[in-house]
């Protein structure tokens, strides 16, 4: 196995196991609902077992992804992006607009009306309202974000952001690992915007 494919390979087990994580299910669940052993999943989330079609396809079925998206084939010359929109479990509409768990992920999101209900996670956050008023609960202080506004923080704050109105429509930063965007350049602060 060429040092490429051996990457590729390498790289299904924990995007396996982000995949399983971000639906919220544990292994035993994954085992009864695809027909695989638990240990097997284990294995294979771990990289210590090589993934074959018979494990791939039962768990692409399950977590509702091309198959291409579990094993991240090298490119095929076709460089759009197929956005898969899905509605979000604490309300919205999310576009994932990267595919790499584990990373950086970017999302625009579309909210509508909710209830605050302030939550805290490991990472970090980054967002940046596209249209829309955003209302962003941050421990005890309260922040409306416009158009073209940003708000970047540390996720383990207790948290709520939702619309003030009727929807807002963001692009949303989540590093994981508490991973963040690095600037390269930065606008000095006396230079406006074009």
């Amino acid at each position: 196995m060429d040092a490429e494919t051996a990457q590729i390979v390498a790289a299904i087990g924990p995007r396996l196991r982000a995949l399983r994580r971000e639906r919220g299910l544990a292994l035993a669940t994954v085992a009864a609902r695809t027909g695989l052993s638990v240990s097997a999943l284990s294995r294979l989330e771990t990289g210590h077992r090589q993934p074959t079609l018979d494990l791939l396809l039962p768990l692409a079925k399950l977590y509702r992804v091309a198959l291409d998206q579990l094993v991240a084939a090298p490119d095929t010359g076709d460089p759009r992006m197929h956005l898969r929109p899905h509605h979000h479990a604490s309300g919205g509409v999310v576009v994932p607009l990267t595919g790499y768990p584990g990373r950086v992920q970017v999302f625009k999101h579309v909210l509508g009306p909710r209830e605050p209900r302030l939550v805290s996670h490991a990472g970090h956050a980054w967002l940046f309202v596209l249209a829309g008023t955003l209302r962003l609960l941050l421990g005890d202080d309260e922040h409306l974000l416009g158009p073209g506004e940003t708000a970047e923080f540390d996720p383990l704050i207790p948290h709520w952001f939702g619309p003030e109105g009727d929807a807002v429509e963001i692009l949303h930063l989540f590093g994981p690992h508490g991973h963040k965007p690095v600037a390269r350049v930065v606008r000095p602060p006396d230079r406006p915007l074009p």
